[in-house]
């Protein structure tokens, strides 16, 4: 499968999710992912983080399937 990395961003509190950029090679991609809380309704960065993890290892899938692709170069 594809090797990928992730960047997380800043929670929002008002959606209630992550931004998240996934990067392989030259493929960037960047979606917002959904936070996981505590009961208390806090948000938790550990198992937020291993969420990110699963839904890396479908971005991967995609990539290596070709679903996901790198963006088109712009001319100049």
């Amino acid at each position: 499968m594809t090797d990928i990395t992730t960047k997380i961003g800043k929670y929002n509190r008002d959606t209630r999710t992550v931004p998240v950029t996934f990067t392989s090679g030259a493929i960037v991609h960047k979606r917002d992912v959904n936070a996981v809380l505590t009961d208390a309704g806090r948000y938790d960065a550990e198992a937020t983080a291993a969420r990110v993890a699963d839904v890396a290892n479908g971005v991967a899938h995609k990539i290596a399937c070709g679903a996901i692709t790198a963006a088109p170069q712009q001319a100049d």
